[in-house]
């Protein structure tokens, strides 16, 4: 099918899916007020009693998504069994597994956790908790890419009308997973409620026509710590004890799919440093992967953000307090990770923080080059603003004023990036193909 005819076919399909580099450097916007110093650890906060396992109920990984699903919920203290039994659901081969519990930081709720190992492959099934008589479908991801694999992101979520606007669009393109890149519920470390209330709301919508349970992967954004910005580990209050499967020491990780895509999932700043160790593994983690059919990055500030000023990488006493410098402008970014990005042919790289729907031209050294990496994004899940226009910031291929998230289709070695508006409009179609440089974009 031909470039022209695909568009044509994303267009018709919404229902079913769906020069100058850095011109100034002025103030700094941001999305909160300016704090020297991290509000007060919250003391235990009474959450909503009697919490059912569905209320809160999602999936995520902590490896292997072809073979392995992590089960996990919020719930009161309970001595009910809740280990999980699973079958296929077109099959017999019983699987079982242990449900551990483990406080939820600052509240009177526990997080239950469960992981099946040893699934088969691309491949439905149903679970059931403990002893309870309703049923959950979830599917694992295929091996091999042989079939059409589609899947979501976003970021920047909140817990507002939007954000459940978005989840019910999302739902619908029965995607393998969604990947939300930072600010899920703006919890800031502090507001448990507010955390429950994103899960109540992913728990909610993010099931698939056919009745499945859309796994989520995540990466940290400012919003999960209390503080933003150079934090420990602890300030991811809330964040942290729910998605340490996959974070079990660092706060930055690889998702491997299989023989045909990688997820690169960085902190860009909020408890691990852009630069040192994080830098030096980022560079290890993409030479291994640099042969993989698809190569994807995700982070939460932009490296080329379209609503902030881009800032610079002198620091300063912005940079002190967590707002300028390379910390939440990008800076730090371009200055260690784009260079690796583009040694590396890296395929595409997803942003957030700036509440805006953008995609760059494909860059290198800042530069609109066809041979360089696309960066998309830019996190208006839930969270709107007015970005700059491309005349302003030259690296700016498209913007626009949004809610949205975006639909990814991988097709042999072929991308489409489809960008669906909260309404269901299709705001941007991008393609790339293969991985060699020439081919791109």
């Amino acid at each position: 099918m031909s470039l022209l005819n695909r568009r044509v076919f994303f267009g018709a399909s919404v229902g079913g899916l769906a020069s100058a580099f850095l011109a100034g450097h002025g103030s700094v916007a941001r999305d909160e007020p300016v704090q020297i110093a991290p509000p007060p650890r919250p003391a235990i906060e009474p959450l909503q009693a009697n919490l059912l396992p569905q209320d809160t109920l999602f999936l995520s990984w902590q490896r292997d998504p072809t073979t392995t699903i992590t089960i996990q919920w919020l719930a009161n203290e309970t001595t009910e069994n809740t280990d999980i039994r699973c079958v296929p659901r077109l099959g017999d081969k019983r699987t079982t597994g242990k449900t551990v519990t483990r406080p939820w930081p600052k509240s009177n709720l526990k997080v239950y956790r469960c992981e099946l190992t040893g699934l088969t492959p691309n491949t439905e099934y149903l679970f059931q908790i403990g002893k309870a008589l309703q049923a959950y479908r979830f599917r694992t991801m295929p091996a091999k890419a042989t079939d059409t694999i589609q899947w979501v992101s976003g970021g920047d979520c909140g817990t507002g009308t939007h954000a459940i606007g978005t989840n019910i669009l999302a739902a619908k393109q029965e995607p393998y997973f969604a990947l939300i890149g930072g600010d899920l519920g703006y919890d800031n470390g502090i507001s448990g409620k507010t955390a429950l209330a994103f899960l109540r709301n992913y728990a909610k919508h993010m099931i698939d026509p056919k009745g499945r349970l859309i796994p989520m992967v995540t990466c940290i954004g400012n919003h999960e710590v209390r503080g933003g910005y150079k934090r420990k580990r602890e300030d991811g209050t809330f964040y942290l004890p729910l998605f340490d499967g996959l974070y079990k020491d660092t706060t930055y990780a690889t998702l491997d799919f299989g023989d045909y895509l990688s997820l690169v999932l960085l902190d860009t700043g909020h408890v691990s440093p852009i630069d040192g160790a994080q830098t030096e593994w980022l560079g290890g983690v993409l030479k291994e992967r640099q042969d993989r059919p698809h190569l994807i990055v995700v982070n939460h500030v932009p490296a080329y953000p379209s609503y902030r000023n881009p800032g610079s990488s002198k620091g300063g006493v912005l940079d002190l307090i967590g707002l300028g410098g390379s910390s939440g402008t990008g800076a730090g970014n371009r200055k260690h990770w784009c260079p690796l990005f583009e040694r590396y042919g890296v395929d595409a790289v997803l942003e957030h923080h700036d509440h805006t729907f953008k995609r760059t031209h494909p860059l290198k050294g800042g530069m609109q080059d066809k041979y360089g990496v696309p960066y998309l994004g830019d996190g208006s899940w839930g969270k709107l603003r007015t970005p700059n226009s491309p005349e302003k910031r030259p690296y700016l291929a498209k913007v626009s004023k949004a809610y949205h998230m975006t639909v990814h289709r991988l097709e042999g070695d072929q991308r489409y990036h489809v960008a669906l508006e909260e309404t269901g409009r299709v705001a941007d179609v991008y393609a790339t193909f293969g991985k060699r440089p020439a081919k791109r974009g």
